[in-house]
């Protein structure tokens, strides 16, 4: 069950509607509905991994309150007991998501010098969702032993927290101060905030379904047969692919977020426009902020105390780490180990020149418009963003020099009409994301200083004219909508 199906239209009608009908003074029975509802959805997704969750919610339930009772009564248990919970947390990650990429990597050694084992693999379910909610479950029990919050003594509000059912398959990775704060008190049906949600859910739609899904239709037969593909058709590709997976992940936020806003509760942002950056540190601090804020605080920070009396070695060090576990959080692969050290290596002039923690102050040319130069730097991060997806795509470190080698080598060749006619099912399957992507560029450079695209809706004072808008997005999204694909960050 999605939230772009019509399974969950259904499932979230009905949560919708009791929701509010059991609103009170402290929201207890509405934190008790949503934890229902949220158990409901992610068995109902995948069953046989709902008691991992109760299990894991449970224990570090606990954990946080022994934690903050010894953080009071004996430092030294509070920081075992936080050590224990993180390498806890951690180990559940290893062996969900890395054991059987272990077990391969050392037979594989085994075997280049002389000492033959017989391959074998564990049969392991991976869990939707893990990589968020035990993200969630760690940054909670640090928190608490930092003081930064006091440890939830109610389970059904920390259980909520860690299963909220809009973003537990895919984020965003809220933190527990924002999220439970929010769980204190009930939440009452407020029109305007169910206005936005609605309209930011839409939105996300329109990216997912129309954009995305229709350009899944042209990057997945491409990656599945490149080496058919003349080096121009291998660089549109990439190009294309890099931002289907920006609105397709993008999208899925988009409506997470609007159905937390449906609930009356604010989730974390998760975009803020990445292409539009000037170089890959302002990308990351726009891309997946959920993530990169959450590593940037548990691991950079860390890190950059730990190794400062090297000076820029110690923080390019710290960078490389950070972007490499970024890369890692992703599977099992080492493709995603080279794509967090290929963004980590882009970061060493940055960080030689100072200028990679440094927030712009932006300057806009003629009407409205980027600057020649601006656009340049936009361009250019967004081709290194690409090449570094080339490396996150590609099943094999093998494949993606390849891929690279033959994109780069075979770029002049003049594709021929059958083999372009492998890459483009036809004219609509092109003209669609094409066209809707430059739509799509253009309005949110527009709305750049805001939450998202469509807040553009806002800005119309006749009712009726932002009507007709919405209608046609959900025209576009009924009579455009590419095969429907699954969201890319489920597998994550």
């Amino acid at each position: 069950m999605v939230v772009n199906s019509i399974s969950f239209l259904l499932f979230f009608a009905v949560v919708f509607i009791v929701y509010y009908l059991l609103k009170g003074k402290d929201g207890k029975r509405q934190n008790l509905w949503l934890l229902v509802a949220s158990y409901f959805f992610y068995g109902y997704t995948e069953w046989r991994m709902l008691p991992l969750l109760i299990f894991t919610t449970l224990f570090f339930y606990g954990l946080g309150i022994a934690i903050g009772y010894y953080n009071e009564k004996d430092e030294k248990k509070a920081s075992f007991l936080t050590t224990f919970s993180v390498l806890g947390g951690i180990s559940i990650l290893l062996y969900f998501k890395y054991l059987n990429f272990f077990v391969e990597s050392f037979s594989n050694f085994f075997n280049a010098v002389g000492l033959h084992t017989n391959g074998y693999a564990f049969s392991i379910i991976m869990p939707l969702g893990i990589s968020f909610f035990t993200f969630k479950l760690i940054s909670y029990v640090i928190e608490v032993h930092r003081r930064h919050i006091e440890p939830c003594r109610n389970l059904v509000a920390f259980a909520t927290y860690i299963g909220f059912f809009p973003t537990i398959l895919s984020g965003p990775i809220d933190r527990p101060k924002q999220f439970l704060g929010q769980l204190s008190h009930s939440r009452t049906f407020d029109y305007a905030m169910v206005v936005d949600g609605s309209r930011q859910i839409l939105w996300g739609m329109f990216k997912k379904m129309v954009i995305a899904d229709n350009l899944a239709m042209i990057t997945s037969g491409a990656w599945g047969n490149y080496e058919s593909l003349p080096g121009n058709l291998l660089f549109a590709n990439a190009l294309l692919y890099t931002f289907q997976m920006y609105t397709d992940f993008s999208g899925y936020s988009d409506m997470a977020i609007g159905v937390g806003k449906l609930l009356g509760i604010k989730v974390a942002k998760n975009f803020n426009y990445p292409f539009f950056a000037h170089n890959v540190a302002e990308y990351w601090r726009r891309w997946h902020m959920s993530l990169t804020s959450w590593l940037t605080d548990y691991v950079f920070m860390p890190l950059n105390i730990r190794f400062r009396d090297w000076g820029l070695k110690g923080i390019l060090l710290a960078v490389i780490i950070n972007l490499m576990a970024v890369g890692m959080w992703h599977g099992a692969n080492y493709t995603f180990a080279l794509f967090g050290l290929y963004h980590g290596l882009l970061f060493i002039p940055l960080v030689m020149n100072g200028s990679f923690m440094k927030k712009r102050k932006e300057i806009v040319g003629k009407y409205g418009l980027p600057r020649l130069q601006d656009l340049g730097k936009m361009l250019g991060t967004y081709l290194l963003v690409t090449l570094g997806l080339i490396i996150f795509a590609a099943p094999s470190v093998t494949v993606a020099g390849d891929y690279v080698w033959r994109m780069i080598t075979e770029m002049a060749t003049v594709p021929n009409h059958g083999i372009i006619g492998q890459f483009i099912i036809s004219e609509k399957t092109l003209l669609v994301p094409v066209l809707t992507s430059l739509a799509l560029i253009v309005i949110e450079w527009k709305n750049r200083k805001r939450e998202y695209g469509l807040c553009l809706v806002t800005d119309v004072s006749n009712k009726y004219v932002r009507y007709l808008i919405y209608q046609a997005i959900i025209l576009a999204i009924l009579f455009f909508q590419g095969v429907t694909a699954t969201f890319m960050y489920f597998q994550f």
